[in-house]
């Protein structure tokens, strides 16, 4: 089940791509952007829009004088559609050095039959594919999926395992287990770190991930310091959620400050943005 095919990306990866949302996810992250992924059923969005000016209902609520006030959230799609659907911009993907990156939810708590399907349909055609994935669930999942992936954009939220679990609902225990097997097998790695103000923006949760990363032997190709932003708060209040409005972003020069650390610690590649 996916809720989003989105053509045209820039981010999640080099070159053109298109990334596909899969819904469902075994974290639930307070301040998540697609909170619509998280459950793996179909939801719906519920619009308090004003009224088009159908003239039925004498300028009320958008729901009471249309049928789609509500939008299904999570479509059903057969391998051959998806991979159909993909296929359409593989010029893109060729002149840009792009590809297609698998999103979420998390793809790896998905039907891996499918999943590993999709991938080899991907690889025979020589389109790399990036997976995103917040770490948590059986590494033979993993290592199901390696043999077609040409970079896992592996996210790290918080090192204390009682925060993370608060924010996510899971400790970290397996994200940090998977990581460090992930780089044993010589995957490649693009560690993405969110960082939310009020959660995880101090210089102890980032000193000890850089100790993580450099005392466990992890090897990241980059490392992205994502800034929190509030884009999909809305989402909330359409699934019939409430959104945590106490996170906020931080400074240019805390990011800065952010970079410097896991420099001091001989790590390289760090980018802050996507």
């Amino acid at each position: 089940m996916i809720t989003n095919i989105q053509k045209y990306s820039i981010h999640d990866g080099e070159g053109i791509r298109t990334t596909i949302f899969f819904k469902g996810c075994p974290l639930k992250c307070s301040w998540c952007h697609n909170p619509e992924t998280q459950s793996f059923e179909t939801e719906y969005l519920h619009f308090k829009q004003r009224c088009v000016g159908c003239g039925k209902c004498g300028g009320k609520y958008y729901e009471d004088c249309v049928n789609n006030a509500w939008e299904k959230c999570g479509k059903e799609i057969s391998l051959k559609e998806l991979l159909n659907e993909v296929l359409k911009d593989q010029a893109f993907y060729e002149t840009s050095g792009g590809g297609v990156t698998l999103s979420g939810g998390e793809v790896l708590a998905q039907d891996l039959s499918f999943i590993v399907g999709f991938l080899q349909c991907i690889k025979m055609r020589e389109i790399p594919v990036n997976i995103d994935t917040c770490g948590y669930v059986d590494f033979s999942r993993f290592e199901a999926v390696m043999p077609y992936t040409k970079t896992f954009l592996y996210d790290l939220k918080l090192m204390d395992p009682g925060k993370h679990k608060k924010y996510t609902g899971v400790d970290n225990s397996l994200i940090l287990q998977n990581l460090k097997k992930l780089s044993d097998n010589k995957a490649s790695i693009w560690i993405r770190i969110p960082v939310i103000g009020g959660v995880n923006d101090t210089i102890d949760n980032i000193v000890e991930t850089a100790e993580f990363i450099k005392s466990s032997d992890i090897n990241p190709e980059r490392i992205y310091l994502l800034p929190y932003h509030n884009t999909g708060c809305s989402k909330y209040e359409q699934l019939g959620k409430k959104y945590g409005d106490f996170f906020t972003a931080p400074g240019p020069e805390k990011l800065e400050e952010f970079k410097g650390i896991f420099e001091s610690y001989g790590l390289t590649n760090i980018y802050i943005g996507g």
